[in-house]
C-alpha cells in the first residue's frame, strides 16, 4: 500500500483538521461581547498584511481599530486585546491537541529509529548477540525537571488529553463541549505554584504516560530481543528534580523532599495495584488467586490506607509474583504469562521508586555552609586543621577536607542555609532505606569550579556520619571556562585516594553533567555546543586512562538555544572517543508535553533516543570520528563565533536592551513556576545572576533566537571570504555531528520574525543594537542556506516547518499586542506626567501574551 509522504498527512490530519475545529471554536460565545471571534481573523490578517508593508505594531493597531471597531476608547481597544489572548491561548491548544492526536499518523511508528527497527537491522546484519550484550548495560536516562517553560494549568492539560481523545476518534459533539469547556476553564494560575505542586504535575506523566510505556518497550525486547527472560538491566530509566532541586530555590526544603519521595512511592504503589487488580480478573485458577488476592490488600492498605507505612516489601512483591509465575507456567498452560512477566519487568525498571530523585545545589552556596562547618570545627577543637590551611594549594586542601572525621549528626546550625543541606543529606538516607537506594542517590553541585567543591560536598556526607555514602556526586559544568577546565578538575579527583575509593565502592562510574542552556548564554551557540563536545572528549580521555567509566548527563531545553532540537540526531552522531555508555539528559516545561506527553510520542521519542545509542555503539561504531583536520576546522568556526558573540554581550546597549526591549523582566511576574528568574536577589540585572531560561525566551518573545544562531554567520562568512568555503562544505556533508549542530540552529532561525521588530530600528537608542542582530541573522539565513544547498529553511523537515509556520501564525496576534503594549509602556513612561495605572495595565497586556507565545512554540528556540 501507497503511504504519503510526511507533509502530505501532516496537511491532511493536522491542517486541515485545524481549520475544521478552529471554525467550531471562534464561533462559541465565550464571553459577553460574542464578537471577538469574528473579530479576530480580522486583527491577524491585519497583522500579517501590516509586517508585510513594514508597518510597526502600533500603526497595525490603530490602523484596525480604525477600521472594525466605532470610534473604540483605548480601554475598549485593550479590553479587546485581552479577549483575543484568551482566544489565541485556547487555539494554541486546540492545535496541541491536533497535532498530538496525529501523532502516530504523520510519524512512522514502526520506522527508522523504532525498537522493531533495531531488531531487523540486528538481523539483517546478524548483531544480535552483540546488542543483548550492549542492552545488559546500556541506559536512558530521561530527568524530568519542573523548569518553568510551560504555562498550562493541570486542568487544561487535562482538557488537552481528553480532546485529543476526542480528535482521534472526530467525536465532533464531545470536541465542541471540551472546546466550550476550554473557553470557560481560566489559564492563569491565581498563585506561583510550590515544589510540590510541580512535583504532582508532573507526576501524572509519569503514572499516565511513562509507566506504561517504558513497560511495552521493556517487553518488546524481552519478548524479541531476550527469548522471553527477565532484563535485569533497567534500560530506559527516570529522573525527577522537583522538590530536590535547590538550586536557587528558596522553597525547596527538606520537608518538600521528603514529601516527593514520599508521594513518588505512593504513585508507583498505586500503578502496581491497578496492574495486579487487572491481573486478578484473568488469574482465577488455584493456588495462584489466593496469592494475588493478598498483594491486592497489601498494596491497597499502603496506598489508600496509610500514613506512610508499607504493609509489603519489594522483595514480597517480587518473590510472590514469581511463585505466582512459576505456577501457571507448571499447573496453567503458561495462561497469561505475558501479563505476569510485564507486570515483573516493571518493577524491576521502577522498585518503590518510580523515579530517582536527584538533589541539585549550587557551588556557591556549598562553599558557604562549608566555611560555616569549619569555623565550628575550629571553634570546637573537634577537628585540628593545619595552621596554614587557607594558604593550601587545592590539592592539598582536598587531602585535608577528604580525611576529615566527625559526626556533626547531632550538631544544631543556626544558619539556616548550613542546617538544610546537611538535614538534605540526612534525608538522602532516610529516602534510599524507605525507597531504595535509586529513591534519591545522586546529589548534584551545579556551577562546579573546582575538584575541591566536589570533595567538600563528599567531606559533608562523611561528617553526617554517611561513612560510606551511596550516593553519586555529579559536579555540572556550564560556563566556557568551567567546561575546558573540566577534564583536569576530573584528573585531580581521579588522583585523591579517598575519592577513588569511593568511585570503586560505585563501580567504578563517575556521572558528569554538563549544561547547554547556560554554556550558550555564557559563550554563544557554537561555542557552547563545541566546548561541551570537547569537554566529554577529554574527560572520556582522562577517565578511562583511570579505569573509570564516565556517564554524560546532559542538561537540556526544548530549543536548540538549549541544547535542544533533534537531540537523537544529536547522541547517534558522537563518536567512539566519547563515552556513549548511557544517554541522560534533562527534559523540561513542554518538552515534557509535546516529546512525552502521549503514549505514541513518548514511545516514538524514548525508541529514537536507545536507537541512538545502538547506532552509534553497534552499527556505526567508529564511523562518525571526527579527524584532526575536521576538529581544527570546528575548533576555527567556534572562536569566530565567540569573539562575535562576546562583542555582542559586552555591547554597552545589550543589558539595557534587554531589560526595557524584551519581556525579560515580565517572567518574575508570572505565576508559572515556584522558583525565581534569578539567583540572587538585587534589583539590578546581573548577567551572571541571570537564569538561562528567561534570558533564552525573552529573545525568543522577540522573534529573534539570538542565542540559537549569533555568530553562525560570522564564522561561516571567513571561511567563504578565505577561498576556504569548500573545507566548511566538505565537513557538512561528512560530519554527522555538525550537520546536525547547523540543522538545529536553522530550527532557531526558522522560528524568527524581524518584521515584529523592525520598527525597533528607528528607535534613537536602540536601532543600531537591533541593526547588529537582524545583520547577523542575514549573514546566518543566507550562508546556512548555501552549505545545505537548500531554497528555504529546514527544507528537508517539510512537516516540522509547516508546524511552525501555523504556530507562528495563530501567535501573530499576541506577538503584536505583546510589542504594542511595550511601545505604549515606553512612549507613557517618556510622559513628565505618566498615568501609572495605565502602565500597569499595558504590563499586563504584556505578561498574559507570554503565556501563549511559550505554549505555541513547544520546543521555542
Amino acid at each position: 500500500m501507497y503511504t504519503l509522504p510526511k507533509i502530505e498527512r501532516f496537511n491532511q490530519n493536522v491542517l486541515s483538521k485545524y481549520h475544521i475545529y478552529n471554525s467550531v471554536f471562534i464561533t462559541l460565545p465565550f464571553d459577553a461581547i460574542d464578537n471577538t471571534g469574528v473579530l479576530l481573523p480580522l486583527f491577524s490578517e491585519v497583522c500579517d498584511n501590516g509586517f508585510k508593508n513594514h508597518w510597526s505594531p502600533k500603526q497595525i493597531v490603530d490602523f484596525f481599530a480604525e477600521k472594525y471597531l466605532d470610534n473604540a476608547s483605548e480601554s475598549e481597544k485593550i479590553d479587546l486585546m485581552f479577549r483575543f489572548i484568551q482566544y489565541v491561548e485556547r487555539q494554541v491548544v486546540l492545535f496541541d491537541a491536533i497535532e498530538d492526536a496525529a501523532f502516530p499518523i504523520v510519524n512512522n511508528m514502526e520506522g527508522r529509529g523504532s525498537l522493531r527497527d533495531i531488531k531487523e537491522k540486528t538481523e539483517a546484519k546478524d548483531k544480535r548477540k552483540e546488542l543483548i550484550s550492549f542492552l545488559e548495560t546500556f541506559n536512558v536516562r530521561t530527568v524530568l525537571t519542573a523548569h518553568p517553560t510551560q504555562f498550562y494549568p493541570g486542568s487544561v492539560l487535562g482538557i488537552i488529553t481528553d480532546l485529543t481523545a476526542a480528535i482521534r476518534i472526530n467525536d465532533l459533539i464531545k470536541i465542541k463541549q471540551l472546546l466550550a469547556q476550554l473557553g470557560k476553564t481560566p489559564f492563569i494560575k491565581k498563585e506561583k505554584p510550590t515544589p510540590f505542586d510541580e512535583a504532582v504535575s508532573l507526576l501524572w506523566y509519569l503514572e499516565n504516560v511513562f509507566y506504561q510505556t517504558i513497560g511495552d518497550m521493556m517487553q518488546y525486547l524481552q519478548k524479541n530481543i531476550f527469548e522471553g527472560n527477565l532484563i535485569e538491566n533497567p534500560i530506559v530509566n527516570l529522573g525527577f528534580w522537583p522538590g530536590g532541586d535547590r538550586d536557587g530555590n528558596p522553597f525547596v526544603t527538606p520537608e518538600i523532599t521528603e514529601k516527593v519521595a514520599k508521594r513518588l512511592r505512593t504513585s508507583i504503589l498505586k500503578c502496581y495495584y491497578f496492574d495486579i487488580r487487572s491481573l486478578k480478573r484473568k488469574l482465577t485458577f488455584n493456588e495462584v488467586d489466593t496469592i494475588i488476592a493478598g498483594l491486592e490488600y497489601k498494596l491497597y492498605r499502603s496506598v489508600f490506607y496509610s500514613q506512610g507505612e508499607i504493609f509489603i516489601s519489594l522483595e514480597e512483591l517480587i518473590n510472590e509474583l514469581t511463585i505466582v509465575k512459576n505456577i501457571v507456567v507448571e499447573k496453567h498452560q503458561s495462561l497469561y504469562l505475558d501479563d505476569i512477566n510485564l507486570l515483573l519487568q516493571k518493577i524491576t525498571q521502577f522498585g518503590f521508586h518510580f523515579a530517582s530523585l536527584d538533589i541539585r545545589q549550587n557551588s556557591k552556596i556549598h562553599t558557604k555552609v562549608f566555611d560555616d562547618i569549619t569555623a565550628f570545627l575550629k571553634r570546637e577543637k573537634a577537628v585540628v586543621f593545619p595552621e596554614d590551611f587557607e594558604q593550601m594549594t587545592e590539592v592539598d586542601k582536598m587531602a585535608v577536607v577528604s580525611h576529615l572525621k566527625f559526626d556533626l549528626s547531632q550538631h544544631f546550625f543556626e544558619n539556616e542555609m548550613t542546617r538544610t543541606t546537611l538535614e538534605t543529606i540526612k534525608l538522602m538516607q532516610e529516602i534510599q532505606t524507605e525507597n531504595g537506594e535509586k529513591g534519591c542517590n545522586r546529589y548534584i553541585i551545579s556551577n562546579n569550579e573546582s575538584a575541591l567543591n566536589v570533595i567538600e560536598t563528599y567531606a559533608m556526607f562523611r561528617l553526617m556520619g554517611w561513612e560510606n555514602p551511596t550516593v553519586d556526586i555529579v559536579p555540572l559544568f556550564e560556563s566556557v571556562d568551567d567546561l575546558q577546565n573540566a577534564h583536569t578538575i576530573m584528573e585531580q579527583l581521579y588522583q585523591n585516594s579517598v575519592y577513588r575509593q569511593h568511585l570503586k565502592e560505585r563501580k567504578d562510574k563517575q556521572t558528569v553533567m554538563l549544561g547547554f542552556s547556560d554554556g550558550t548564554k555564557d559563550g554563544g551557540y557554537l561555542m557552547a555546543n563545541w566546548s561541551i563536545f570537547k569537554a566529554k572528549e577529554m574527560i572520556t580521555q582522562v577517565s578511562r586512562e583511570y579505569g573509570i567509566k564516565v556517564i554524560f548527563f546532559d542538561g537540556r531545553g526544548g530549543p536548540p538555544a538549549r541544547g535542544g532540537g533533534k537531540t537523537h540526531k544529536f547522541y547517534a552522531s558522537l563518536g567512539s572517543t566519547i563515552e556513549n555508555q548511557e544517554i541522560q539528559l534533562t527534559v523540561q516545561g513542554q518538552t515534557i508535553s509535546s516529546n512525552f506527553g502521549t503514549l505514541d510520542s513518548c514511545r516514538y521519542n524514548l525508541e529514537n533516543l536507545l536507537s541512538a545509542g545502538v547506532a552509534n555503539q553497534i552499527f556505526n561504531e567508529n564511523e562518525n570520528d571526527l579527524s584532526e583536520t575536521e576538529k581544527a576546522i570546528i575548533d576555527s568556526l567556534s572562536q569566530i563565533a565567540y569573539e562575535k558573540y562576546v562583542d555582542f554581550k559586552n555591547h554597552p546597549k545589550f543589558i539595557p536592551y534587554l531589560e526595557q526591549m524584551s519581556t525579560l523582566k515580565y517572567y518574575a511576574k508570572t505565576n508559572i513556576g515556584s522558583r525565581p528568574s534569578k539567583r540572587n536577589t538585587d534589583d539590578k540585572l546581573d548577567f551572571a545572576d541571570l537564569r538561562a531560561i528567561p534570558f533564552v525566551s525573552s529573545w525568543s518573545q522577540l522573534k529573534q533566537n539570538v542565542p540559537g544562531f549569533f555568530g553562525v554567520g560570522t564564522a561561516l562568512k571567513y571561511f567563504e571570504s578565505n577561498n576556504r568555503w569548500e573545507e566548511v562544505q566538505q565537513l557538512y556533508h561528512n560530519s554527522l555531528f555538525f550537520r546536525t549542530l547547523l540543522e538545529n540552529s536553522m530550527m532557531s532561525l526558522a522560528k524568527s520574525n524581524f518584521s515584529l521588530t523592525a520598527y525597533m530600528k528607528d528607535d534613537a537608542e536602540f536601532g543600531g543594537f537591533w541593526q547588529i542582530i537582524y545583520d547577523e541573522f542575514q549573514e546566518t539565513t543566507r550562508l546556512l542556506l548555501k552549505i545545505a544547498g537548500h531554497t528555504e529553511l529546514m527544507q528537508n523537515y517539510p512537516d516540522g516547518k509547516a508546524s511552525i509556520v501555523i504556530r507562528e501564525q495563530i501567535v501573530l496576534p499576541l506577538l503584536t499586542i505583546q510589542q504594542y503594549a511595550s511601545t505604549q509602556i515606553q512612549l507613557l513612561k517618556n510622559q513628565p506626567d505618566s498615568d501609572e495605572t495605565l502602565i500597569r495595565v499595558y504590563e499586563k497586556l504584556v505578561t498574559r501574551s507570554l503565556f501563549g507565545n511559550t505554549n505555541a512554540s513547544r520546543n521555542s528556540a
